[in-house]
């Protein structure tokens, strides 16, 4: 162990590492994984002067402390440099108020800690170097469903650090939206949307849906309105993708995310669109979500 890590005194109810995942392995039934959230995974990357790509910490719902070893190579105490994105939480740096958004410099011995979320669900934490973790088929991503890569953190786990690619950038603050209490997801239509009555397909993109506590990485199962197939015969299992709308036969539609199955065998009505999946990553229990039909009203 080099003298720049992370030890991780509690992880909070879920923190993984995370990168941008393992394309280009589905014909072998590996999905991508990666962050939940990729645009707030590359933006804490950048405000250090990481590569987008580089690992980080996808933290569920807050609660992860960790402390903070930073040392040259003579022993003498150093710092390191963080910066948190994603859903804002209370943070707090040897007992002192820290920001988000921002680069964080925190010095050798120091305890970080976060709070629960006031919006949105996944923080991240990224560090300048990233964190040097054995990758698998090329990523550093943890893929629950599969299993492959390294498992959720545990409390006494110590995360090596890299080192550093190039300078900082030089930015203080990076303004950011905090995630909405209501979510409205662009969708496009198919590939199955034909397997649904006419009126079904019209309550996809006019009822109000409600994200359940029975979801994961995996996906986020939806309560509302059932939806009806027009057709019953069975579907042979096909492709899935990130975003995809799959309709089990309960009617209620499950939004696949990172983690999601290579292969599914229910009616997909439609798809998330990609610039609107790292919103979706996002979606805590209980939040209301609508669909617009992708070039609606444009």
């Amino acid at each position: 162990m080099n003298g720049r890590h992370l030890e991780i005194l509690a992880p909070g109810p879920l923190t993984t590492v995370q990168d941008l995942g393992r394309p280009g392995w589905a014909h072998l039934g590996v999905t991508a994984s990666g962050a939940a959230d990729t645009a707030s995974l590359t933006l804490a990357n950048r405000l250090l002067g990481n590569p987008e790509n580089t690992a980080a910490l996808e933290i569920t719902l807050g609660g992860l402390r960790a402390r903070i070893h930073s040392r040259g190579p003579d022993g003498t105490p150093g710092v390191l440099h963080l910066a948190l994105t994603g859903a804002p939480c209370p943070v707090r740096l040897d007992g002192a108020a820290a920001g988000m958004n921002s680069p964080v410099a925190a010095a050798d011995g120091h305890v970080l800690e976060l709070g629960p979320p006031s919006s949105g669900l996944r923080t991240y934490l990224a560090v300048r170097g990233g964190l040097d973790v054995p990758p698998t088929l090329g990523s550093r991503s943890a893929d629950l469903l599969s299993g492959l890569g390294p498992p959720p953190l545990t409390a006494g786990q110590v995360l090596a650090v890299g080192p550093a690619a190039g300078p900082l950038p030089g930015v203080d603050l990076a303004p950011c939206a905090a995630p909405p209490r209501e979510f409205t997801l662009r969708v496009v239509p198919g590939p199955r949307d034909d397997w649904f009555d006419a009126r079904s397909r019209e309550t996809l993109y006019r009822a109000r849906w409600e994200a359940t506590s029975r979801s994961n990485r995996v996906g986020v199962r939806l309560a509302g309105p059932a939806l009806v197939r027009g057709r019953h015969d069975e579907l042979p299992a096909e492709g899935m993708v990130r975003g995809a709308l799959q309709v089990p036969p309960n009617g209620l539609p499950i939004l696949f995310l990172a983690d999601h199955p290579v292969t599914g065998g229910y009616p997909v009505i439609g798809v998330v669109h990609t610039d609107d999946l790292s919103l979706a990553g996002q979606l805590p229990p209980g939040a209301a979500v609508r669909f617009r039909r992708y070039g609606a009203g444009r």
